[in-house]
């Protein structure tokens, strides 16, 4: 596995293991464990996921039975906007870590770019300070915001966390990311399935020529930009596949053929659509 090295030196899996729609307890604790058995090291959730209890268990039972260790381990999650505030991010953040079990998180995100942003930010930045977080990062924060919370913030994100795949490719935004010393992180890698991705004939066509499928040649593509990526899937056989990139490379070709799908706009979520920032202000995380 790759690595890539955050501003402040800490080094990240380029590619990790998502859990966004995985609530049900047992099959996320069984999948989160399986990603660790098939190598992943990098475990992605989220407060509003609802399963950080049963991450955190997997995780207890892969160091416990000495699969893997804490140290080996880089851990992120997500502070939902319900906890925006200086106080509200302490909260939220100690509240993430009984559910995880963990004494130290790799990476604490701003979920959403709506709400207190900058009250939150200072209180994370003390936790980093603190060592109690080893990353500072974003998601969804698109070009215009990301550019003004990272001139006002003392410590800018290093990582941003945003929808990246063959059809929004967004390197506009990727390129103001690196301005900035923030690494670009791929939520929806394989478009949540979305147009045909998994049996695209650019994509089939490049993979025939590698041995590979239409999934892993778009996962190829955002990890040769220099993008993390979180690729999700229950079962063990296509998190293989999923983890199985890095036996070979691109051509610059078949990079601007993968380029030429971009549609350069969402086709899965608007965060400008006042119903989503709607949604978004109104879904409480609690300790329930």
């Amino acid at each position: 596995m790759e690595n890539l090295t955050l501003s402040n030196g800490v080094k990240m899996p380029l590619e990790g293991f998502g859990v966004f729609q995985i609530p049900e307890p047992e099959i996320c604790k069984q999948a989160v464990l399986d990603a660790i058995k098939n190598g992943y090291r990098l475990i992605d959730t989220a407060a509003c996921y609802m399963n950080e209890e049963a991450v955190g268990a997997a995780i207890k039972e892969a160091i416990d039975s000495h699969l893997v260790t804490r140290e080996e381990l880089f851990i992120t999650t997500k502070l939902w906007p319900s906890d925006y505030s200086y106080e509200g991010a302490k909260v939220g953040f100690e509240r993430s870590m009984k559910k995880l079990g963990l004494d130290y998180l790799d990476m604490f995100m701003l979920h959403q770019p709506y709400g207190d942003i900058y009250g939150a930010w200072k209180g994370m930045e003390e936790l980093y300070k603190d060592g109690k977080i080893k990353a500072l990062a974003v998601a969804n924060f698109y070009p215009a915001k990301f550019i003004e919370f990272a001139k006002l913030v003392e410590i800018k994100p290093m990582v941003n966390q945003v929808e990246l795949h063959p059809f929004y490719a967004q390197y506009d935004a990727i390129k103001i990311m690196k301005d900035y010393g923030c690494i670009p992180q791929a939520w929806g890698p394989l478009a949540e399935g979305k147009f045909d991705i998994f049996t695209h004939p650019v994509l089939s066509e490049i993979g025939e020529k590698y041995g590979k499928t239409a999934a892993q040649i778009a996962l190829k593509w955002n990890a040769s930009r220099g993008v993390s990526i979180i690729p999700k899937s229950i079962h063990p056989e296509r998190q293989l596949q999923n983890i199985d990139i890095w036996n070979f490379e691109l051509t610059e070709e078949e990079m601007s053929a993968i380029d030429s799908l971009s549609l350069n706009h969402s086709e899965i979520i608007d965060h400008n659509q006042p119903s989503v920032v709607e949604f978004i202000l109104g879904f409480k995380v609690t300790n329930d």
